[in-house]
This record gives C-alpha cells, sequence and structure tokens, in this order.
C-alpha cells in the first residue's frame, strides 16, 4: 500500500474517530438540528424556539442513555 494511500486512511479514521467516537448519538443528533435549521431558514422565530428545544431534547436523552448502560456497571462494583 502506498504512503498516500495509508495516510488518507489514517485521516478518515482520525476524522471518523472524532466525529463519532464512542458516542455515535451526537454525530445523529448534530446532523439532525443542522437539518432542521436549514429547512427553517426562513422562519426565524420558530428556529430559535424549536432549536434549542431539539438540542436540549438530544442532549438529554443521551445523558438518560449514558445513566442507563453506567448503572449495571456500578451494581457490579458494589456487590465486589
Amino acid at each position: 500500500m502506498s504512503h498516500v494511500a495509508r495516510a488518507i486512511r489514517a485521516f478518515a479514521r482520525f476524522w471518523w474517530d472524532f466525529l463519532v467516537g464512542d458516542t455515535p448519538e451526537f454525530a445523529v443528533a448534530t446532523l439532525a438540528v443542522i437539518g432542521l435549521a436549514y429547512l427553517m431558514r426562513d422562519s426565524h422565530l420558530v428556529a430559535a424556539i424549536a432549536l434549542p428545544l431539539v438540542t436540549a431534547t438530544f442532549l438529554l436523552a443521551s445523558t438518560y442513555r449514558g445513566r442507563l448502560k453506567k448503572e449495571p456497571e456500578q451494581a457490579q462494583d458494589q456487590r465486589d
């Protein structure tokens, strides 16, 4: 494999890990918020109200999901 191809693959892996990483829902949420902002580009008042609400909803859902993942691990640690 050539050095250029290896460099391109390494660069792509870096960006994948940076943007998606451990929580792919953040990448999906970011794309969804950007898409909504694009769709609401002509209605500024609705966008100013809806986009922060949608963003907060995504963050709360992600936090809740993260807590559900951590609870079984904490219960395991307490038993040991």
